[in-house]
């Protein structure tokens, strides 16, 4: 490992907040000639479900219209290398995909998510398919190279420098994995977060209103609008969740 590379990962692990640490990873990556990046994340997954969509941490500097086709669209459902992803872990080429479409082995739906990639100029770079801990979590980062490069460059970079840049990806991959996750429209109040805390250390309704100097109707209030807001159905699922996302004991700034 170069001195680079460790003074790299050495700023990355102290990073305090996602945003920071995607846009410095964003940087450090477009240095190797990869400027289009895109982080996936559950811990909802199921045999026949990647899990509710608000539930994905996906971060991206595509833009905006490649990002709703893409995500918001549901493309990602059929784009080949997402199915890499979930049935491998590890690096590929995306000279993989090429040779499958060169043998028209794609089908209807794949070859959409190809047309769709070819007119964002989205056609060369490598998938990294991160080691899951777990039967319902998945994540993996794609990288896309410089619209002006080929995948014959693409594979040059990662024969010279593929074992850094899947280091400096799986580091990022695990940090982001502490770190307090921004979660469309799932934003929890200081109070609501406050009240699950405290019902995650076991506490009952009536030791939280003492705690935090409220009525336990206001603390049932808090406690419904949390589960509103995390999109689900009972208070130890709405902990569970939080706890998921980093969004239980945080220290405020």
């Amino acid at each position: 490992m170069t001195s680079d590379v460790c003074s790299y990962l050495t700023a990355l692990t102290n990073q305090d907040s996602v945003e920071t640490l995607w846009a410095m990873h964003c940087d450090k990556m477009e240095s190797y000639g990869f400027d289009r990046l895109i982080y996936g994340f559950t811990r909802f997954m199921t045999p026949t479900s990647f899990g509710d969509p608000n539930d994905f941490v996906v971060l991206t500097n595509h833009t905006p219209a490649y990002r709703k086709g893409f995500v918001e669209d549901g493309l990602y459902r059929d784009a080949p290398m997402v199915k890499w992803a979930l049935e491998n872990e590890g690096h590929c080429s995306w000279r993989t995909l090429a040779e499958r479409i060169s043998k028209g082995a794609l089908d209807e739906k794949a070859a959409k998510v190809v047309a769709f990639n070819l007119t964002h100029k989205v056609y060369a770079g490598y998938t990294i398919s991160f080691r899951s801990v777990s039967s319902r979590s998945k994540g993996a980062i794609s990288l896309t190279t410089r619209a002006d490069m080929n995948q014959d460059q693409a594979d040059a970079i990662w024969a010279e420098h593929g074992q850094d840049i899947i280091l400096m990806n799986n580091v990022a991959h695990l940090k982001i994995l502490t770190l307090p996750v921004p979660l469309q429209n799932q934003t929890l109040t200081p109070r609501q977060r406050e009240a699950l805390e405290w019902v995650g250390d076991g506490k009952t309704m009536q030791d939280i209103a003492q705690i935090m100097g409220l009525t336990q109707a206001t603390i049932e209030k808090h406690l419904r609008l949390a589960r509103e807001t995390l999109n689900v159905e009972t208070t130890a699922q709405a902990v569970a969740k939080a706890a998921f996302h980093n969004q239980m004991y945080i220290i405020e700034a």
